[in-house]
């Protein structure tokens, strides 16, 4: 759990305030009668940036109900002042608009500026009169803005929540802020702590900050990839109508203060109109991101294309599936709007027209709402791309579907050179970058394997111990057996502990056959062992000798690799695996499938890809077995095509098989046919950021224990529970 720096510009002092009574908006001279109103919702008593402050200042004095009462209040002030924001901008744009273009006689020439400046004086008044006393007093800045954004408040919220031992909040808040950042590693293993604690079901796993537009389509094409039209099509529209909502939202608040982007306001000397088109060109590029902002998902780099369309694709066959051949043009026609060159669905139009009639089908037109959007963005793309032209405001269209009229002449030829010349570059760099990626993987690869060879084949530093196989007999790098590690004394008591303290599924979330349908699967990490002992549930002596023997192979394992950096725990598990008799008969599955510990093992292409949901951390990995009394569950490396075995090993009492977690090793467990298969599974980090928090507490525990009177050893001694940080679930056990 990384801990969280106190921002120095969140060192502000919590305010209080009452929300300004509303100013009324004057009236001047005729216009639209725009009626009643409603009020909009009072401001919040306090403002956003000084509730984060709060709940920042509670973080640091380790007050958790303080900092879940201020940042939820934070979440909920920013939430209500951007919604009154929208509300207010919405109501004076409906309220003081003008008619519409041909709908009354045009004015004199004189008379069209202060007509049109009265229509700006009566908008500007009435977002005037529903602002607060002090607006600036609720305007975020920008790195506050940027925290929220990255929805930092969910961050302090899961270790708050965390710490009041309220697991399912603590999960809730982490996956939200996870889904904004997944690059956060420790968020990621708070999170596989969070899915083995008692209490947390997967339902708590959701995202508090989910869009509902984004929610309802990713639901659609769930139904829609199932088969399943009708539930298809109830949430696709459902998306179409959450965006259109959100849209409205994105666009008005576009229409705030200018930015000078660059430019010293006091040196900005633009006359009247020049300053108008400026901001206004600003406001309109702002809404036309709109359509990249409802297309992006927290987290991701690229929003999804052509968003808005694509629902009407997905429709325009989910209607047909469900029999609906009207909506199933209407829906063909709308998409046609947009892509109206598209060949396939053309064609679909054609079938849909020729099953339902050509005068059935003739009068079916696109959506009347879609038209009008589609109307408004091109005007708008318009002014953006003349603005572009002739005064030089850049404008990157979000758009695919832009029909090429719309750009200007002399700008399409400008974009096509600056398109080829990028093109070009782009090419340039990618060739000259893969040379050098396959000078530098040559140069690595003759660097690693010599390296391996000459390092490799330290001192076991353990008196009894003796390499029987080294990385040239077992046919690869990095991989060394070693014998004598336990005695037979020492298995069986292992075992038994095993046998006492193991729960089903422990590190799978209760799945007592995680790998196999044919074995069951029971395990114990060193933490939960020692507390059994301590609570006198299993001997103590038997977790002190299960904590010391994951030490013991920690230093042969640094000591033979001659490791120039210590090790850390990345997880440790005593498990065992039992052959489920009547499961056994034309069985051809392993115990556990060939993989890789620290990336993912794409067998076909002969690939293994080292990111994200594998422990990529993972460097050097053992197994310590204590037994060889069953059939089967013969432990082998294999090439990356998971088929060509290159050793084996079989277990027996005492034997560790030790290493590189890397793509060298594919690794995998026979099928265990009959008996139990016991062993000690260990993964080992080089970086301490990786280190286990579990691992943390058995060290201060053994401390604690080992290190008071022989007549305190079996006291009941609370420890308190830290914040999970680096640790992980158990996965890939061998």
């Amino acid at each position: 759990m990384a801990l969280l720096p106190v921002l120095p510009l969140l060192v502000l002092l919590a305010r209080a305030a009452t929300p300004p009574e509303p100013v009324p908006v004057p009236e001047l001279g005729p216009g639209p009668g725009p009626g009643p109103v409603p009020a909009d919702p009072p401001l919040p008593a306090q403002s956003p940036d000084a509730l984060f402050a709060a709940g920042a200042e509670a973080y640091a004095r380790g007050d958790w109900p303080a900092v879940v009462l201020q940042m939820e209040r934070a979440l909920r002030a920013r939430a209500a002042v951007r919604s009154r924001l929208v509300r207010c901008r919405l109501r004076c744009a409906n309220a003081t608009a003008g008619p519409a273009e041909g709908a009354e006689p045009q004015p004199e020439p004189v008379l069209r500026d202060l007509l049109f400046f009265r229509g700006l004086l009566r908008r500007a008044a009435c977002l005037r009169g529903c602002g607060p006393a002090a607006p600036s007093r609720y305007r975020l800045g920008d790195e506050l803005d940027r925290e929220f954004s990255k929805r930092s408040p969910y961050n302090y919220l899961q270790v708050a929540y965390f710490r009041m031992n309220r697991p399912a909040q603590a999960a809730a808040a982490a996956h939200t802020f996870f889904v904004a950042n997944p690059g956060h590693q420790e968020m990621r293993q708070n999170l596989e702590y969070y899915q083995a604690m008692a209490g947390v079901r997967e339902d708590d796993f959701t995202d508090l900050e989910a869009k509902p537009h984004l929610t309802e389509f990713r639901l659609g094409v769930r139904f829609y990839t199932d088969e399943q039209p009708a539930a298809a099509i109830l949430h696709l529209e459902k998306a179409l109508e959450e965006y259109f909502v959100a849209d409205t939202e994105c666009r008005a608040l576009c229409e705030g203060p200018y930015d000078y982007e660059g430019y010293n306001y006091l040196e900005y000397n633009a006359d009247l109109f020049q300053a108008i088109t400026d901001h206004y060109m600003q406001v309109l590029s702002c809404k036309q991101g709109c359509v990249t902002e409802l297309a992006s998902q927290p987290g991701r780099e690229k929003p999804l294309e052509d968003f808005l369309p694509s629902h009407f694709n997905y429709l325009q066959f989910a209607y047909y599936n469900n029999g609906n051949y009207e909506k199933a043009i209407e829906c063909a026609k709308t998409y046609l709007l947009f892509f109206p060159n598209d060949e396939v669905m053309n064609q679909n139009l054609a079938y849909y027209t020729a099953v339902l009639g050509e005068n059935l089908a003739g009068p079916i037109q696109p959506r009347e709402e879609i038209q009008a959007y589609r109307q408004r963005s091109l005007m708008e793309k318009e002014l953006l791309f003349f603005s572009y032209d002739v005064f030089g405001i850049p404008f990157v269209d979000p758009d695919t579907w832009t029909p090429e009229e719309v750009i200007p002449k002399r700008l399409r030829e400008k974009q096509k050179v600056e398109r080829e010349t990028a093109a070009r570059i782009s090419e340039e760099i990618g060739n000259l970058m893969k040379e050098i990626e396959t000078l530098v993987e040559e140069k690595a690869k003759e660097s690693a394997d010599m390296s391996k060879f000459i390092r490799e084949g330290g001192p076991l530093v353990y008196e009894g111990a003796s390499v029987t196989m080294n990385s040239k007999t077992l046919n690869g790098s990095q991989r060394v057996v070693v014998d004598g590690v336990l005695s037979a004394e020492e298995c069986r008591e292992l075992q038994r502990l095993t046998n006492a303290a193991a729960s089903a599924g422990d590190g799978y979330r209760g799945k007592t056959s995680p790998h196999t349908p044919s074995e069951t699967f029971y395990g114990v990490t060193v933490l939960k062992a020692l507390k059994l002992g301590q609570e006198g549930k299993v001997p103590l002596q038997s977790a002190y000798l299960y904590y010391n023997v994951t030490e013991k192979v920690r230093h042969m394992m640094e000591s033979y690799f001659r490791l120039e950096v210590p090790l850390h725990f990345s997880y440790s598990h005593l498990v065992c695996r039992t052959a489920i008799d009547e499961k056994q008969e034309g069985r051809s599955d392993n115990s556990h499938e060939v993989h890789v510990d620290n990336c993912i093992l794409n067998a076909e292409a002969l690939v293994c890809v080292k990111e994200p949901p594998a422990y990529t951390f993972r460097d050097y990995s053992a197994i310590l077995y204590l037994n060889g009394d069953f059939e089967g569950g013969t432990f082998y490396f294999t090439e990356l095509d998971a088929k060509t075995e290159t050793a084996e090993v079989q277990p027996q009492c005492g034997r560790a098989v030790g290493f590189s977690s890397g793509s060298e090793n594919p690794h995998g467990v026979k099928a265990v046919t009959k008996g139990q298969r016991c062993a000690i599974a260990l993964w080992f980090t080089l970086d301490p950021r990786h280190s286990e928090r579990e691992r943390v507490q058995a060290d201060d525990l053994v401390k604690m224990l080992f290190g008071a009177e022989e007549g305190d050893l079996l006291q009941e001694t609370e420890t308190e529970q830290e914040p999970p940080a680096a640790v992980a679930v158990g996965k890939d056990e061998l």
